[in-house]
């Protein structure tokens, strides 16, 4: 399984569910105890005890120690330490098992479905990005063809399947899961004046190449020594970038699609 930053996890999380209207299906409000497997930080913990009742217990689970300090911290939220593969819950433990962008980062989603079934009494979901349908604009004309490029190399570097689409539900439906729906769900960010600390944060990321190095073994799997290369084309339209937001006139949006897939857990 892939291992992520707590920065990291914060920053490509931010503002994913200022609309909650893809989380219907889950029933939210009428859950008795959750369980987020693969909880990172904590961000889709706090978005499901939000929208659940207040009595409703809210349960974190992940491999790493670090992330679940900060989720601890952050959330005030119970976590425990376990693997999607072999929970650390008894059978039927909880009615909602739930995870967001962990199926795209283990090689076998389905097994982990089956062992989410095996802890639930009625339904598990998932919310998975399609990372090969990311739409990009920007007034720094460079940017958007340079991503595109990272984004195909990652694509074919990265070790799981980072781009499941409609595969998420044949996953469930392999798990044994069954009245399998999907809701797509749009995370648009959006970088405009005036630019918030955060954005040069990451504008300044670019121009040092510090976010391409976040996936840097993907993209050399992918490209071999042409990595240097891209990083170097990356660093120097990160300078345009800084220039342009030094100048007030960069304008950039990105749609990344999410789909919020849910199954019911058979009865008997």
């Amino acid at each position: 399984m892939r291992r992520f930053s707590a920065d990291y996890l914060r920053r490509t999380r931010a503002g994913l569910w200022s609309s909650r209207e893809a989380l219907d299906p889950l029933d939210l409000p009428r859950r008795d105890r959750i369980l987020d497997v693969g909880c990172g930080t904590g961000e889709f913990t706090r978005v499901l005890a939000a929208e659940a009742d207040d009595d409703c217990e809210v349960v974190g689970v992940d491999v790493d120690p670090a992330l679940l300090r900060v989720a601890r911290e952050e959330t005030g939220l119970p976590v425990v330490a376990g693997d999607a593969l072999g929970l650390p819950v008894r059978d039927g433990a909880v009615d909602l098992v739930a995870c967001q962008a962990l199926l795209v980062n283990l090689p076998d989603p389905t097994a982990a479905l089956r062992e989410f079934r095996r802890v639930s009494t009625d339904a598990v979901a998932a919310v998975e990005p399609d990372n090969a349908d990311v739409a990009v604009e920007s007034t720094v004309d460079r940017e958007v063809a340079l991503e595109r490029r990272v984004r195909e190399a990652y694509l074919d570097g990265v070790e799981t399947d980072v781009a499941p689409g409609d595969r998420v539900e044949t996953a469930f439906e392999a798990a044994g899961l069954v009245d399998v729906r999907t809701r797509r769900h749009y995370h648009r960010k959006t970088i405009e004046p005036p630019y918030g600390e955060a954005d040069l944060r990451d504008a300044t990321r670019k121009a040092t190449g510090a976010g391409l190095a976040d996936h840097e073994a993907e993209l050399r799997r992918a490209v071999g020594e042409e990595y240097d290369d891209l990083r170097a084309a990356w660093r120097e339209m990160g300078r345009e970038v800084v220039d342009a937001m030094q100048a007030g006139t960069y304008r950039r949006t990105e749609v990344v699609p999410f789909d919020v897939t849910v199954g019911r857990v058979p009865d008997g």
